[in-house]
């Protein structure tokens, strides 16, 4: 399982040949300007949420490449009144795709598409693929919630945001780590913005002074599982 991020809360996933893409926000982050979406390969998009800066550029690499669209019902009836392809998910579901299993689990946030229409319930996910197991928090309060999710799965990485004010800071995302049983983290949804600036420096040093990873990649670098 390859990872790799591109920026904000945007994610390339790669299990064998399968390329999935989650919550693209490529051309309108300041962080990202120098990419372009036509380079993107994806068969899957998952969509945490509907706020701009995680559906921005579903639209156009759906088209472009024909990929299915994974998101809650609200999102994925969206895309699919503009002609796009999904398969539509609620909490607590799970479904069975060719690269592996997929687990919509609960997020603490708002969800509105731009124009202020109702995006659903926000959500996280949690992936099992290649015996590599993953849990994508999405944008997210810290929620006890989250101690559900090593009841039935033991996860190799677990990708929590960062940045604080809109949604984890640092010191709570330590906590999630915990609370999901995972001391491997990749860390996203910060420096795109003012409100979600991070020392990257201190962030690596109180991860590991709880004995954890803390990986801080920069856009474009990728992991593999």
């Amino acid at each position: 399982m390859k990872i790799t991020f591109y920026g904000h809360a945007s994610l390339g996933i790669q299990i064998g040949d399968v390329n999935i893409l989650v919550d693209p926000f490529i051309t309108g982050n300041p962080k990202t300007l120098h990419m372009a979406i036509d380079d993107l390969n994806a068969d899957y998009i998952l969509v945490t949420h509907a706020h701009q800066d995680h559906i921005l550029d579903v639209e156009a690499i759906a088209k472009r490449t024909g990929a299915i669209i994974i998101s809650n019902y609200e999102i994925v009836t969206h895309f699919g009144n503009l002609g796009l392809e999904g398969h539509p998910m609620n909490h607590g579901g799970q479904w069975s795709f060719d690269f592996g299993t997929v687990k919509y689990v609960n997020a603490i946030h708002t969800s509105s598409f731009p124009d202020g229409s109702y995006g659903g319930q926000p959500g996280g996910f949690i992936i099992e693929g290649e015996h590599k197991n993953i849990y994508i928090a999405g944008d997210t309060a810290l929620t006890f919630d989250m101690k559900l999710i090593p009841m039935q799965t033991k996860l190799d990485l677990a990708i929590l945001p960062i940045g604080d004010n809109f949604t984890m800071g640092i010191n709570d995302a330590i906590l999630a780590s915990d609370f999901v049983e995972c001391d491997k983290i990749l860390g996203y949804h910060f420096d795109t913005f003012g409100y979600i600036e991070i020392n990257h420096e201190e962030a690596k040093r109180k991860f590991f002074e709880k004995d954890k990873d803390l990986m801080l990649l920069n856009i474009g670098e990728f992991i593999e599982l």
